[in-house]
């Protein structure tokens, strides 16, 4: 994925003022994380443009960080009809930013009556929990699509987990900011309107 380069908070408020959906790339450059998370983006073919992906170098461009607080790199933020409404910190596995790209695109459509609204669906889980196979299939069944996070991969996303649950165990279901430890097929159909 093409990212545009950045240079102000000006220039930023000017190019999401009419996205539906756009991200801004905090990095760094030459620093490690920041560095893995720019790689991992460009292996990424996200929604055929349909996604504005830009990004900015905080040691050059000084007053974007500064106005949504953000203290550490690599970190994007989502906005939504020019409006800041997501963080998500740290690097991450290409098939990660192609699923919350997909989710992104899938739930930009469902606001302009393209498709039926979905609330966002995250999975944490390893590729040898058996209950998170369990779960994704379920998930799968009724089409509700979702951001697949292999915590085994990632240790930042191990965390964001950890801090939003208090648990380690997966699997874990982030649904519209409610937590599900473990697969708790009741309460998930019950937020996801499954029969």
């Amino acid at each position: 994925m093409k990212a545009r380069e950045i240079h102000s908070f000006e220039e930023l408020r000017t190019q999401i003022s009419d996205k539906p959906k756009a991200y801004l790339l905090l990095v760094k450059r030459g620093s490690e994380q920041s560095d893995c998370s720019i790689q991992n983006l460009e292996k990424v073919d996200a929604a055929d443009g349909e996604i504005e992906m830009m990004i900015a170098d905080v040691a050059t461009v000084r007053d974007i960080h500064t106005v949504y607080s953000v203290t550490s790199v690599p970190t994007m933020l989502e906005f939504e009809n020019g409006r800041f409404v997501n963080v998500l910190k740290g690097c991450h596995e290409p098939n990660f930013y192609k699923s919350f790209f997909e989710n992104a695109v899938y739930s930009a459509k469902a606001a302009n009556g393209e498709e039926t609204p979905q609330k966002r669906v995250t999975v944490y889980s390893t590729p040898t929990c058996s209950w998170c196979t369990t779960l994704k299939t379920h998930l799968k069944k009724h089409n509700v699509r979702f951001t697949d996070v292999d915590v085994s991969r990632d240790q930042n996303a191990a965390m964001e987990m950890q801090r939003k649950s208090g648990q380690m165990g997966v699997p874990q279901t982030d649904i519209n900011g409610e937590i599900i430890v473990g697969f708790d097929k009741t309460r998930i159909n019950t937020l996801l309107g499954i029969n």
